[in-house]
Formats: structure tokens, C-alpha cells, sequence
């Protein structure tokens, strides 16, 4: 009785939780852009001025300039990826200029510190002291003063420039300016000779951070080149979801019918761990703001394919056993022994392709590598644990304790 009411009240909370949250589940998944339509260009990062280089620090401070970019242009959660040594790929949904986007986002940042000396009467910080690349490279740093305050060093490369300007504007503010966005107007409190300053105020850490950022982008100034973009329409990419969902739909239901067919009571059991495993994938999508794209649904699809694989591998064990005269309890313990470093074999390999895939590759490749780790890691969880947790049960309940119950004749049984 224990054993009965512990597989029904499994069946009945699992079955329960999936009908009451797959709708909003569904729903929340992040489509794409190739499913949902926008716009995707792939930049090649160069430094604006000759001698310096693209370090991995510029690359990504780059790219969050690009991100506030693209926020600014109202589109729907982009996404701003550095790939490889110099080269940052841009994805925004819901593109209706794409003039527009371009000509805004490969702009490189323009840091500029600006004073008031000879402004007009209304006019505010209208003089350009100093741009960018008069800073020394990733020369600005947080540090704190003797009240464990941050504040900002700065480093410039003309010291008798900075010199001038300081002396200049002895007393007066000189603000800070990234993309004409004011983001500090510090005062001039002293005459620097040595080319090096502190920009204080009353700065949270984060603050600070964020304008040492700023400095350090702007003394790195990229130059952005389009070698790659691909527009896809909302329609176009509605209609690929569509086609898609409804091959994976009907392929799935032939898949649930194959091996409810063949194997009976096991390919009930199947086709449930099947349907968890689908939405278990779904609720990491969804809680971990991954991006579901074609190529994920593909791996999607694949993990499908390769969690029936492994039941399939694992009943025909058990039959095998029965089909030699062996007992059904005896049978399905010696074939889901024998039936698991296959099925483990198999799907490590598959991990270690994948994890190459992932290291090595962008984009797409990526996507479809981390989809596929995915889906085997829950297939092993549900099509090999789950699954088999099931079916034991019922053996030991007595609900699957005929060979006929498994899809095996009892002609085919042969006396040990």
C-alpha cells in the first residue's frame, strides 16, 4: 500500500505542478532573435589611434557602452556579446530603423572633460579641455583618501597641458562628459604639475567604479567596423517558431505513440519522464534568462531524441533478460544495470563534444552546445532515475508484473 500511494501521490504532484505553471512558463521564455525578428551585427574592434591595442578590458567596457547604446534606443533586452580578442556582436529585437542603429552604435565613446571658461551667457561647460586620448591607458583607478572615502585617480599623458588647464581653471569645475551625458563636475582644488589627479566628491564605491570605467573607455577609444549583420522580420521569425514548434510537436507525438506501442507499461512511464524532462528544461530557460534560439530548439529536439535513446536501450536490456526466462523483478534489475554505463558512456562523450563546441566556438555554436549539455544533464535525471524509480515501483507493486506488460510475447520466453 505504501509503495502504491507513494507512486500515485509522485505521479499526481508532478503531473500537477507541470499543468499549473507551463502556461506562464512558456510565456516567460526569452525568444531570440531569429525567432522573434530584430537585427544583429557582428563589429570588429581597432584602436582609433595608432600604437595602441585592443586588451580585453577595452573590448568589454566597449561593449558596455554599446549595451547603454542600445538601451537607449528602446529596444527589447539586447544583447551585447565580446567574442574572441576584437570582436563584439550586437543582437536587438524590435529594430525599426536600422540606419539609425547602426550609425548610433558604432560611434566610438566620446570622453570629453569640459570647463566654462569662455562660454556665453546660458551656456554651460561648452569648452572641450580634454578628450579621451589624453589620458595614459587604464590609468584611472579607485582609491580612497584617509577617511576610507573612494575617489578617482586620473593620469594624463601631456603633463604641461594638464598643467595649464589646472592652473587655468584654479577654483572652477571641470566636468566630465561621456556621449554628451554629464557624469562629474569636480572642482579644481590645486595646480598639477605631474600630470596625475584625484577626482573626488562624494562618490559611493559604485559610483566610483563606474567613472574610473568611463575614463579608462575613453582612453581607449575603438573604432567599430561592420563585418557582419542580418535583419529578420517579426513575421518571418513568428512563422520559423511556428514551423518549428509544430515539427517538435508532432514528432514528439509520434515518439509518446512509438514507445507507449512497443514497450507498453515502460513506455508509459517513458513518455511521463519525457514530458518533465521537456518542462524542466523550459523552467531553467526560463529562471536562468537564457535566450531560446533555432539553433536551441535543435538541440532541444536532439536531447529529445537521445533521453528516448537511452529507455530504449534500457527496456530492450530488460526484454532481452526476460525473453532468456528470467523473473520480471530479476529483469528489469539486471537491465537497467547493464543498460547504464551504455547510456552513461554515450552521454559523457556527447558532454565532452559539447563542452568543445562551447569553448571554442561563438554565437550559434554556442547556443547550440549549451542547450545540448542541458538536455543530457536533466535526460540522465529523468529518462535514466525518474523513469526507473517509476518502473520499479510498479514491479514491486505488482501493476507491471507480466512479460505481456513490457511487449513481450510469451512465446518468445525461452526456459532456462
Amino acid at each position: 500500500m505504501k509503495r502504491i500511494i507513494s507512486f500515485i501521490v509522485t505521479v499526481l504532484v508532478v503531473t500537477g505542478i507541470m499543468v499549473v505553471t507551463s502556461p506562464g512558463l512558456i510565456k516567460d521564455v526569452r525568444l531570440g532573435l531569429d525567432l522573434k525578428g530584430g537585427f544583429e551585427i557582428l563589429y570588429e574592434a581597432q584602436p582609433l589611434i595608432e600604437g595602441q591595442q585592443v586588451t580585453k578590458e577595452a573590448l568589454q567596457e566597449t561593449a558596455k557602452s554599446l549595451q547603454k547604446r542600445a538601451d537607449a534606443l528602446g529596444t527589447t533586452e539586447p544583447e551585447v556579446t565580446p567574442e574572441g580578442t576584437n570582436r563584439i556582436r550586437l543582437k536587438v529585437a524590435g529594430v525599426t530603423d536600422e540606419a539609425e542603429v547602426r550609425k548610433t552604435m558604432k560611434e566610438p565613446a566620446n570622453l570629453t572633460f569640459r570647463s566654462n571658461d569662455g562660454c556665453k551667457e546660458g551656456e554651460e561647460f561648452c569648452k572641450i579641455e580634454l578628450r579621451g586620448n589624453d589620458f595614459v591607458e587604464n590609468g584611472a583607478s579607485v582609491v580612497y583618501d584617509s577617511l576610507n572615502q573612494p575617489m578617482i585617480d586620473i593620469k594624463v599623458r601631456d603633463k604641461a597641458q594638464f598643467a595649464e588647464i589646472t592652473e587655468r581653471l584654479l577654483g572652477q569645475e571641470l566636468a566630465i562628459f561621456m556621449d554628451d551625458e554629464l557624469l562629474s563636475a569636480p572642482t579644481v582644488r590645486n595646480v598639477l604639475t605631474d600630470g596625475s589627479a584625484q577626482i573626488t566628491g562624494s562618490y559611493s564605491i559604485d559610483e566610483a567604479k563606474k567613472i574610473r570605467d568611463t575614463i579608462n573607455l575613453g582612453a581607449l577609444p575603438l573604432k567599430l567596423t561592420e563585418k557582419y549583420s542580418q535583419s529578420v522580420g517579426a513575421t518571418l521569425g513568428m512563422e520559423s517558431l511556428t514551423k518549428t514548434l509544430e515539427a517538435g510537436l508532432i514528432a514528439s507525438a509520434l515518439i509518446l505513440v512509438f514507445m507507449i506501442g512497443m514497450y507498453r507499461i515502460p513506455g508509459l512511464l517513458a513518455s511521463f519522464a519525457l514530458i518533465l524532462h521537456t518542462w524542466l528544461l523550459i523552467l531553467i530557460f526560463v529562471f536562468a534568462n537564457f535566450t531560446l534560439t533555432l539553433p536551441g530548439i535543435a538541440a532541444f529536439i536532439l536531447g529529445i531524441g537521445m533521453a528516448v535513446d537511452a529507455n530504449i536501450i534500457t527496456y530492450e536490456r530488460i526484454r532481452e533478460e526476460m525473453r532468456s526466462g528470467k523473473s520480471i523483478a530479476s529483469s528489469v534489475k539486471v537491465g537497467g544495470k547493464s543498460s547504464f554505463r551504455t547510456i552513461m558512456d554515450s552521454n559523457v562523450t556527447t558532454i565532452i563534444v559539447a563542452a568543445v563546441m562551447f569553448g571554442f566556438g561563438t554565437g550559434a555554436v554556442k547556443g547550440f552546445a549549451l542547450v545540448l549539455i542541458m538536455e543530457i544533464i536533466v535526460s540522465i535525471a529523468t529518462n535514466v532515475y525518474f523513469s526507473r524509480f517509476l518502473l520499479n515501483l510498479l514491479v514491486k507493486i505488482g501493476w507491471a508484473s507480466k512479460p505481456k506488460h513490457f511487449g513481450v510475447k510469451e512465446s518468445d520466453i525461452r526456459a532456462l
